[in-house]
């Protein structure tokens, strides 16, 4: 089945610009004929006269019409990349994972406290200080695993008192120190990809959350997985969430087809169903949601596989966005039409012109 890839016409496409829709990322860039410059969909620039703008679906296409990124928004960087101006707390950050900021510190470094303060939460799904109290309980729970004892552990994470940890440690995990010892947490790490940050998550048993980060439902995704699996969720890496940013990347560069990942697809026995049905929609082709019914078993339960589409946990890897109407064209995306439109049109050329399948 063919599904029907349509890209926006010259006033959607306009429309974006003057709203400076950052959803439309990744579906175009705009190149102003004046300047020489091109730039993302929701750049803060000054808006262009509508004669005076043409667009163009990459960034190398616009580099090859002969025009050059801009330096504001740098379209030729994967959404989400860390700002320059935001690069130096970042080292910091990493360099001593256990340090207390305060809103002084960051003005001694030149930096607006709202400004990380929003960064973070368009980025992380929380605040600058919400993020840092989960990385101590991330390296706390790191030391713990290793046998660590509880007292050494408090100290060397941060905290001023040994009751501040415990307390700290139940809220974010619900667990004790004895129970975290015996026990693994999910870790969470952001990837970037051009068409927007992924949140992936995972630990020794498997992936089992990539969403894209600007997803309404993201909160209640991992709610879920945190019930589902009765394990803390904190921010930190681990190696299937390395294998999967390395795979990811491999995808969007039109050099990998298959996923070899471990994946953990729990969920009821016609969900799992369902997504294991996906797996086997190839890559550069689409099925319907009446054909995936019929393949279930429930023929008449199309509305039921829509919905299960929409609660896969685990975006592009579970390709649900290979899943389109019964005439072809394309309908319901968690992360967004524009997305699926652009990941079948990327299937679909890669397999044409670079991948040997």
């Amino acid at each position: 089945m063919n599904a029907t890839i349509t890209l926006p016409d010259f006033e959607t496409m306009y429309q974006a610009i003057v709203d400076r829709d950052a959803a439309m990322e990744g579906l175009f860039v705009v190149a102003v004929k004046t300047t020489g410059i091109f730039c993302r969909p929701g750049c803060k620039a000054k808006t262009p006269k509508r004669e005076n703008v043409e667009f163009f679906a990459t960034a190398d296409e616009a580099s090859a019409g002969g025009y050059r990124p801009c330096k504001r928004c740098r379209p030729t960087e994967p959404a989400g990349s860390v700002p320059a101006w935001l690069t130096k707390l970042i080292e910091a950050l990493e360099a001593d994972p256990s340090r207390r900021w305060t809103n002084a510190d960051l003005t001694t470094m030149g930096l607006s406290p709202i400004r990380v303060r929003r960064w973070f939460q368009m980025h992380y799904r929380m605040t600058f200080h919400a993020y840092l109290r989960t990385r101590r309980i991330g390296l706390a729970v790191d030391m713990l695993q290793t046998g660590q004892d509880v007292t050494s552990v408090a100290w060397d994470s941060g905290y001023e008192s040994l009751s501040g940890f415990r307390d700290s440690l139940r809220k974010w995990t619900g667990q004790t120190p004895t129970s975290i010892k015996q026990g693994e947490p999910i870790l969470v790490d952001r990837l970037l990809t051009p068409l927007g940050p992924m949140l992936a998550a995972g630990s020794d048993a498997g992936l089992c959350l990539l969403e894209f980060a600007d997803r309404k439902m993201l909160p209640k995704q991992f709610e879920r997985i945190s019930k589902l699996f009765a394990q803390p969720i904190l921010p930190g890496t681990h190696p299937v969430l390395t294998l999967a940013a390395e795979q990811i990347q491999q995808y969007f560069d039109g050099t990998r087809a298959e996923f070899t990942l471990p994946l953990r697809l729990d969920g009821t026995s016609f969900q799992e169903t369902v997504w294991n049905n996906l797996l086997e929609i190839p890559y550069g082709q689409t099925s319907s949601y009446k054909q995936l019914a019929q393949q279930v078993g429930k023929p008449n339960a199309s509305r039921a596989i829509g919905r299960t589409n929409g609660d896969n946990r685990l975006a592009i890897v579970v390709p649900c966005h290979r899943v389109v109407r019964s005439d072809g064209h394309l309908c319901g995306y968690a992360g967004g039409l524009w997305r699926k439109k652009w990941l079948l049109e990327h299937e679909r050329k890669a397999k044409q012109t670079q991948l040997p399948l």
